[in-house]
C-alpha cells in the first residue's frame, strides 16, 4: 500500500493517467487484416485495442500476431491480408479495468507487465488506455516534489 503522501501526490496526475478513446487508434473486430496492418504500419503503435460493434473490448492486435499469419516456412504471403478479419488474429486473453474501480496499486502491478491497460466503464465500453508511460511520468512527479511538500525528518533529532 502506498503511503498517504504519496497516493495523495500519485492522485494528483491521476486524471492525466487516462488517455480517452477518442484520441486512440482501434480497430473494429470485423475488419479485414488489412485494415489492421494498414493502420498499425501508419500509426506506428505496437498493439491497439481491437473492439465489437457496440464499442467493447474484444481483443489486442499488432503487427507482429498479422505478420506471424503472412510466415510460411519459405515465403511472404498476402493473401492472409484479404482472407482473414482481425478476429482471427487478435489477442483474446489481456486485462482490462476499470478506472474508477481499481486501486492504484492494481493499476501498476499490471502495468509491469503491460505497456498499456484498456479501460472500460461499468457497461464494458472502451474508454481509453491507462500507460505505462504516464505512470512514469507520475513517479517521476513524486520522485522530485515530495520533499517540498512533506517534512520526513524525524521528530526526535537533536533531542
Amino acid at each position: 500500500m502506498f503511503s498517504p503522501e504519496i497516493q495523495k501526490l500519485i492522485s494528483e496526475k491521476a486524471g492525466a493517467f487516462l488517455i480517452p478513446a477518442s484520441k486512440i487508434a482501434f480497430v473494429q473486430a470485423d475488419a479485414p487484416l488489412y485494415h489492421a496492418f494498414l493502420l498499425l504500419s501508419k500509426v506506428k503503435y505496437a498493439k491497439i485495442p481491437v473492439l465489437d460493434s457496440e464499442q467493447k473490448v474484444v481483443g489486442l492486435v499488432s503487427l507482429a500476431m498479422i505478420t506471424e499469419k503472412m510466415l510460411t516456412n519459405d515465403d511472404i504471403v498476402i493473401e492472409p491480408l484479404s482472407n482473414l478479419k482481425v478476429k482471427d488474429v487478435m489477442q483474446t486473453n489481456f486485462p482490462a479495468i476499470n478506472f474508477v474501480q481499481t486501486t492504484l496499486e492494481k493499476q501498476l502491478h499490471l502495468l509491469i507487465d503491460n505497456p498499456f491497460i484498456p479501460v472500460v466503464n461499468d457497461s464494458g465500453v472502451f474508454q481509453g488506455l491507462l500507460t505505462r508511460r504516464e505512470w512514469i511520468k507520475a513517479f517521476n512527479y513524486v520522485a522530485h516534489t515530495i520533499n517540498e511538500k512533506y517534512d520526513f525528518t524525524p521528530k526526535d533529532v537533536g533531542k
